[in-house]
């Protein structure tokens, strides 16, 4: 038996002013063959977990291609085909099935569904060839995925700490379906709620009772997969949004009607997925009353994680003006910043005029330098190993990194986009998160994987950039209409139209 394993991974925040190139996918990793297999197949990724599966089935497998990028703007068309193509090439060469680990939220310069778009290539190379498909928590899913496929499952988790786990569940299902001990079917529901980013932690409601819902039914004889997916709501484009997707055992009916429980609780619970905003003087003031930290505030409009530009610096110049002491910072952008401390030493006091270097035209928001003087703390290379439960073993790349000490406020400068969601963002520069009284985190809910066992208490703070959470400043002319809570759709017993495979 003969397997074709890959990985295509990318969110697209479509209001990003970030370029997705082939150098930003080089960035943070981009493999084929033994470099592939040498960096994922001891980690907790889903290539890890289709690597074993292939040695324990005694299958020859190849690593056509396996990259991912920090999420940023649409992919651009020589990254994708690059990606693409490569994989389909290995597809055509022949093989008995594919084991896919995508995103879901991937849109290209030609694409607004870059998963579908790739599906569909190899389903027309190899029309018969089974497909196992992992995705994203945040996946917008669509008909083209669902009908190019052969099984189809989403992340249980966010933070994603089951990457792993989920990926060996869907490979067992289509490998057990080519030997014959299992006949997959799907059938799946998108609804018309464009549920925030800020409201799917798996740890909160509702999400947290739709997650025990898929779980459920899981343990019921014939389900084999339940999968609900919040979507990515940063997405410009017609299909994006909040869907669920069942796979049974022959069973059309039973994968129908697990999908519309589902939907209907989704549905029912739209409301608890809009978050309800703080001024931000507010909220930085009330985490000045906190005494026992470390408190964590959240720069959730500036995420890079979901395709912020990570160098805007509203949030950190609030916490200096109301006097915050005792703070650590993870991340800001800035590589000039990191060279211009470079090159001044260890040591050095320096005036640096920090972040602010990118204009964000789709939210009528310029870049704004902010000016601090500090000391040179420390530089890096920003190399170190995950060890927290979230991409458990992959090797970070921040690039040159260094940290500027204010005496009050100790900022990570980083090179290369990284979101904070573990604690070798501050470790590997010779921070200690734990004895900090504040950490700025340029995190929406993946920070929970590192950090959530630290924080005495949460506090969001409504900054600005690409990943804001505010509908109000964003311009949608793609998604389709309507959709809460864009437009006010108030019955309970609506439902959009459903698919079957």
């Amino acid at each position: 038996m003969r397997l074709v394993l890959g990985m295509m991974k990318h969110e697209t925040n479509t209001f990003s002013p970030l370029r997705t190139d082939w150098a930003r996918f080089q960035a943070w990793g981009a493999f084929t063959g033994e470099e592939a297999r040498k960096n994922f197949e001891k980690t907790a990724m889903p290539l890890g977990a289709y690597m074993k599966l292939a040695r324990e089935r005694g299958a020859d497998f190849t690593i056509p291609m396996a990259a991912e990028a920090m999420p940023s703007g649409p992919v651009e068309r020589d990254a994708y085909e690059r990606m693409a193509g490569a994989i389909c090439e290995a597809v055509a060469k022949g093989c008995d099935g594919v084991l896919l680990d995508l995103h879901g939220a991937m849109v290209t310069v030609d694409h607004e569904d870059g998963e579908g778009e790739l599906l569909a290539r190899i389903r027309k190379i190899a029309p018969d060839v089974p497909i196992a498909v992992t995705l994203d928590l945040h996946t917008n899913l669509t008909q083209r995925m669902v009908d190019n496929c052969t099984a189809l499952i989403g992340y249980k988790t966010y933070p994603h700490v089951d990457m792993y786990e989920v990926a060996e569940q869907v490979g067992r299902i289509v490998l057990d379906s080519m030997a014959g001990k299992c006949r997959p079917v799907m059938a799946w529901r998108s609804l018309p709620l464009l549920s925030q980013t800020l409201r799917q932690g798996t740890d909160d409601e509702p999400m947290k009772s739709l997650i025990a819902m898929t779980r459920a039914a899981e343990a019921k004889p014939g389900v084999l997969a339940a999968s609900v997916f919040g979507g990515f709501p940063m997405a410009d484009i017609r299909d994006a949004g909040t869907s669920v997707i069942t796979v049974t055992d022959g069973d059309a009916a039973q994968a129908q009607a697990v999908c519309d429980e589902i939907g209907a609780a989704a549905w029912k619970a739209r409301e608890s997925f809009i978050y309800q905003h703080e001024p931000l003087e507010q909220a930085v003031a009330r985490a000045k009353t906190l005494t026992e930290g470390p408190v964590l505030l959240l720069d959730h409009a500036d995420n890079t994680g979901s395709g912020g530009t990570q160098d805007v610096m509203t949030v950190i110049a609030e916490v200096m003006r109301q006097g915050l002491e005792d703070v650590a910072v993870a991340a800001v952008w800035d590589s000039a910043a990191v060279q211009e401390m470079a090159r001044a030493g260890v040591g050095a006091t320096v005036t640096i005029r920090l972040g602010g270097k990118t204009d964000m035209p789709s939210i009528d928001l310029k870049g704004e330098p902010l000016e601090i003087t500090g000391k040179v703390k420390t530089l890096t290379d920003g190399e170190w190993v995950v060890h927290g439960p979230m991409y458990t073993g992959v090797t970070v790349q921040m690039g040159p990194t260094a940290v500027l000490d204010t005496g009050k406020v100790q900022i990570v400068i980083v090179s290369r986009h990284h979101e904070p969601w573990d604690t070798g963002v501050f470790r590997s520069v010779g921070i200690e998160p734990e004895h900090k009284r504040y950490l700025v985190l340029k995190s929406r809910i993946h920070y929970r994987a590192g950090f959530a066992g630290l924080g005495k208490a949460t506090i969001t703070c409504d900054g600005h950039g690409v990943t804001t959470s505010d509908n109000s400043i964003l311009t949608f002319t793609r998604l389709r209409r309507p959709i809460y809570p864009l437009d006010r759709m108030n019955d309970d017993t609506l439902l959009p139209s459903t698919a079957q495979q």
